[in-house]
């Protein structure tokens, strides 16, 4: 599913995997443009254990993103209102966000949405970074580490 507008989950935000995603997918739906396979999933999943890292609410980042501001200046604010991990911590979250689905708890969970896209022929998609990266008209190869 092409999703031009949605930025890879390797994307950092001040050094934070993910979180600038999280915020398209949030500006995406309050404009009505998230594709509706989306939708079911704000505030779950990846965007859960994002908002959990930060010790923040989901639907108070929707009011916030909602009015306005750089991905930085918001990543501040919940910094603010939650809690700012410590660089250790944030490596740590990079890391494991980055490799999940390799070799995991999650690795049948990967299989299973490969094969429902029609990557089964994939092998160098092993983690859901790359599964999603690929699924959205990305090529997962192309990227710099």
């Amino acid at each position: 599913m092409t999703t031009p507008t949605l930025r890879s989950p390797h994307q950092k935000t001040t050094g934070l995997v993910y979180f600038a995603r999280m915020l398209d997918k949030i500006r995406l739906h309050a404009a009505g443009q998230l594709h509706a396979d989306y939708i079911p999933n704000l505030g779950l999943g990846f965007d859960g254990q994002c908002c959990r890292l930060l010790h923040i609410d989901y639907p108070a980042l929707v009011e916030r993103v909602r009015a306005g501001g750089t991905d930085e200046e918001i990543l501040a604010w919940a910094f603010q209102r939650g809690r700012q991990p410590s660089d250790e911590e944030v490596l740590v979250w990079t890391e494991f966000m980055r490799k999940r689905g390799w070799n995991d708890e999650a690795s049948d969970r990967l299989r299973q949405r490969k094969a429902e896209s029609g990557f089964t022929d994939r092998d160098d998609i092993q983690t859901f970074f790359d599964y999603i990266d690929l699924d959205e008209g990305r090529d997962p190869r192309a990227r710099t580490p």
